[in-house]
């Protein structure tokens, strides 16, 4: 006999359905100036659901002063659940821009069914998993009145260009953000049908570099040969930050590397992982490329990177145009596992670069956003309310995971107010985040409602 919550989750689906396509047809892409209003909207729309439902001290907080204006955070809480545990609930309602628009079988902000999934930029991250939050809170109280523990809702509208914002907001404000653990629904399962709970994030550092030659963009008839090419300095900057088997060349860079114990190496080896169909269905290469010895899940889960995402600067146009370029510009990240630091490995970084510019050229290194790697126990209440939970709704024992992608707030939980994570996520590795066509499986969308009520009653004890 299901929860009450659960039947009313069941019986109210299509109309939750309906509230998604709702907000993802809100084009709410934090990194472009043009959509800040976008933005907003989409906030004030999950705040005017959050009263709906019977949520209390609603409110948007407005953040980034100190950068001419961000976007604003949603507060709710429901603290009534006196000797109960509290949760704070994340997610965020940004997303990335949905370039390139051809390749989108579907407008990325019109949402399609097709083939069992939904289609459009945001459908799985984050925003179905935000509404998924949210209608797991609804069906408590609308089945039940209350809650079975108390809550705090926190979802923000900065997590894709780094999340400085809610950052600074958890930093000055714990009082207001006291609780036991955090609830975030920004992860995925690890194959279709088996349920999943992320224990592991990697962290990250963002960075641009640039390098200048001359003061201007020169001749290259009349001044090559003699004039500097900053595109030729990167490419020899480049080429000396990481060998062809991908080894990272910074000098003591993976001095504070822990790596992962006998007994989670062997879970991994366990899972239903075929190298194969990774490298077909989810890369598509001819071939995978990265550091000798370690398998992918240790490579993609456990190890750090250097990958090179975007260079600029000269002449792009068509036709020709002949010129030296005055500078040329390389956005680099990397991402950091467990016991490294952001601060410590930009240090490292931007000392090896400056090291090995060559003549002709001077270099800046600029980091752009970071975020701690973050590794969580998994003998807490939470993590067994959550199992518990999962094998109930999905039929199976969950499987433990990390994730190689980086999720900044779970390192400020951690740090700035001493909460654990609970990363209950359902997404599937497969569906597109940051890419053209981006979906969420429809399945995975009711029961993820349905794994969220039973997690909240079961943490309510």
């Amino acid at each position: 006999m299901p929860s009450p919550a659960v039947e009313y989750a069941r019986q109210n689906h299509p109309r939750f359905l309906h509230e998604l396509k709702a907000l993802l047809r809100i084009p709410s892409v934090s990194t472009l100036p043009e959509h800040k209003g976008d933005c907003h909207f989409a906030a004030e729309v999950l705040a005017a659901d959050l009263s709906k439902i019977g949520m209390e001290n609603v409110r948007l907080i407005e953040t980034g002063e100190d950068r001419g204006g961000g976007h604003p955070l949603v507060y709710a809480d429901w603290l009534h659940a006196a000797g109960k545990p509290t949760v704070l609930v994340y997610g965020h309602y940004d997303v990335q821009p949905p370039d390139p628009l051809d390749e989108w079988i579907s407008p990325p902000f019109e949402p399609e069914e097709r083939n069992g999934n939904l289609y459009a930029r945001g459908a799985v991250d984050d925003k179905g998993q935000v509404i998924a939050q949210v209608k797991a809170l609804e069906s408590l109280l609308a089945a039940t009145g209350k809650l079975p523990l108390n809550v705090r809702v926190l979802f923000e509208g900065e997590e894709e260009v780094g999340g400085e914002g809610i950052a600074s907001y958890v930093a000055t404000k714990p009082a207001d953000l006291k609780a036991d653990f955090a609830l975030i629904c920004d992860t995925e399962l690890f194959a279709p049908g088996l349920p999943t709970l992320c224990v592991g994030i990697r962290g990250m550092i963002y960075t641009e570099l640039e390098v200048r030659g001359a003061k201007t963009d020169l001749h290259s008839g009349m001044y090559g040969g003699a004039a500097p090419n900053p595109f030729f300095a990167l490419a020899q900057i480049l080429a000396k930050l990481k060998d062809e088997d991908g080894h990272i060349l910074i000098p003591g860079f993976y001095d504070d590397v822990v790596a992962p114990s006998e007994e989670e190496l062997a879970a991994w080896r366990s899972l239903p992982f075929d190298e194969e169909h990774y490298r077909l269905t989810e890369v598509g290469s001819k071939e995978l490329v990265g550091e000798k010895g370690y398998s992918v899940l240790e490579r993609t889960w456990a190890r750090p990177t250097l990958e090179v995402h975007g260079i600029a600067g000269g002449f792009i146009g068509a036709g020709a145009k002949t010129v030296i370029p005055a500078k040329a510009t390389a956005k680099i990240s990397m991402r950091l596992v467990p016991d490294m630091t952001p601060a410590h490995a930009f240090a490292q970084y931007k000392s090896f670069v400056e090291k090995i510019v060559p003549p002709g050229v001077d270099v800046e290194v600029r980091l752009i956003h970071s975020g701690d790697a973050c590794l969580i126990p998994v003998d807490n209440p939470y993590i067994r309310a959550a199992t518990l939970a999962l094998k109930e709704v999905w039929g199976k024992e969950t499987v433990f995971i990390r994730s190689g992608g980086s999720i900044p707030i779970v390192g400020d939980f951690d740090r700035q107010l001493g909460l654990p994570s609970v990363m209950m996520g359902f997404g599937l590795p497969d569906d597109n985040l940051h890419a053209p066509n981006e979906k969420f499986n429809l399945k995975n969308f009711e029961l993820g409602i349905q794994s969220l009520i039973r997690f909240l009653e079961e943490a309510g004890g």
